[in-house]
């Protein structure tokens, strides 16, 4: 193999890969926090069979569960497209994302309330909570102690499949490193040094999750 590397060549665009580095991890993170503020609800609906929300929350989660994350973002971009609803495309792939994440946090949270026992929930009844005190004082956080490995396993799945976003313009990591090897045709270069980033990335978020849930949970997860 008479293959030379150069990698003066990446050095010099670190800058524009790092700036792509960011736009994945604040996709990532918005698409999850949109997930989780959508889940909650959509998983406690599922839990109480509530006539309205329940349907709703089980088609979600099976198209979410039951489709490719790349079919939700051409949808969000050239679908909507088609009927007129032009995204941008960090906005195509932060709905998709969300939505994606929604749907599979829906069931994990609802693995999360199934596992509480129903002893927590007639306790908080007992000392006259209402139900939106009992889930926000003593439900949600139990449930969040033993979802917390299973949800930062889907933020890692976000952070892996915004790269799906370069099918639709979107300069995040491997946007900017297809444009840039394009510019430079230094291939391997690029996207290898792109292949670290990303495991750098995901590393550094699974060191501060745990982190987080030394501090938060204080060892008990």
């Amino acid at each position: 193999m008479d293959y030379e590397f150069h990698w003066s060549i990446v050095w010099r665009h670190m800058p524009e890969m790092l700036q792509g580095a960011f736009v994945t991890l604040h996709v990532s993170v918005l698409s999850m926090l949109i997930g989780i503020l959508i889940a909650t609800p959509l998983a406690i609906a599922k839990l109480n069979h509530n006539k309205f929300f329940s349907p709703i929350a089980t088609v979600w989660v099976e198209i979410a569960r039951n489709t490719p994350g790349l079919f939700q973002i051409y949808m969000a971009y050239f679908g909507l497209g088609a009927l007129g609803i032009h995204l941008s495309p960090y906005v195509a792939v932060l709905c998709a994302l969300a939505f994606v994440n929604t749907g599979y946090l829906t069931e994990t949270f609802r693995g999360g309330f199934q596992s509480i026992p129903k002893t927590q929930y007639s306790a908080a009844k007992s000392l006259g909570m209402s139900r939106f005190q009992s889930y926000r004082h003593i439900i949600l956080p139990q449930m969040f102690r033993r979802i917390y490995h299973p949800m930062t396993n889907q933020f890692i799945w976000a952070i892996l499949m915004s790269s799906l976003g370069i099918l639709v313009g979107m300069n995040e990591l491997s946007g900017e490193t297809q444009r840039l090897q394009s510019l430079s045709f230094r291939t391997l270069e690029f996207f290898i040094v792109a292949a670290v980033m990303y495991f750098i990335i995901t590393k550094l978020v699974l060191l501060s999750t745990a982190l987080i849930a030394r501090k938060l949970f204080k060892g008990e997860i």
